[in-house]
């Protein structure tokens, strides 16, 4: 059998014939690849729920930013706010604010804790709130050393079931129940009241409840 014989021209043609098929397959590997890789899917933002607390851990979060505000920075109130985020019934709210008062620059400020995702609620986190002149003669607004405060918002709540609010809830068992805490220059006493309803003048209870030793005071209303 004879082999073909292939001219000089031919031979010296054959590998720039193979450099460019290399170069072309090398081309279309690089369209594959960026043709298989898919775009990362576009994740939404993710909605966080709420974050419901009792009012002593968002006090101790208040507290910091007040002392931040002034060192010298007491309470004199302590509260929840209703919102869509729940009903406190366990003695937790995704909102409380906590007013303090400085003696020495004879001004008081308000901060409030928000975990709502309530629409129109707080930013989430320490809100600050404008300040403003305070006097210490006012008896609505006397502070309180913190360490009387050992009684939590749970806890006042389950004392509060036990002189009326149970059958309030049994009656109607969406009732919101908020709670402010201050202190009563009456018996100098820091005293929760523990209110059935969304806000205190349309209250279907009131509970006063002491906010150190978790003893039943009275039935406000």
């Amino acid at each position: 059998m004879k082999t073909a014989n292939l001219a000089p021209t031919e031979l010296a043609a054959r590998p720039a014939e193979l450099s460019g098929i290399v170069l072309v397959l090398t081309l279309l590997a690089l369209l594959i690849a960026c043709s298989d890789t898919s775009k990362p899917a576009e994740t939404k933002p993710e909605v966080k729920g709420p974050e419901l607390i009792t009012a002593r851990s968002a006090f101790q979060k208040l507290y910091i930013a007040a002392r931040g505000w002034n060192a010298d920075a007491k309470p004199y109130r302590i509260e929840s706010t209703a919102s869509s985020d729940g009903n406190g019934q366990d003695g937790k709210w995704a909102i409380w604010r906590s007013s303090f008062a400085s003696a020495a620059q004879r001004s008081e400020k308000t901060y409030i804790w928000s975990g709502s995702a309530a629409n129109g609620a707080p930013d989430r986190g320490v809100n600050p709130g404008t300040e403003d002149s305070y006097s210490a003669t006012n008896a609505s607004t006397q502070v309180f050393d913190m360490a009387f405060l050992k009684i939590d918002s749970d806890q006042a709540f389950a004392t509060a079931q036990k002189h009326g609010g149970d059958k309030i809830l049994e009656k109607a068992p969406d009732t919101p129940v908020i709670y402010v805490c201050d202190w009563n220059h009456n018996t100098s006493e820091l005293t929760w009241h523990v209110i059935y309803g969304a806000s205190r003048e349309g209250a279907k209870l009131t509970v006063a409840v002491n906010a150190s030793t978790g003893e039943f005071i009275r039935v406000e209303k």
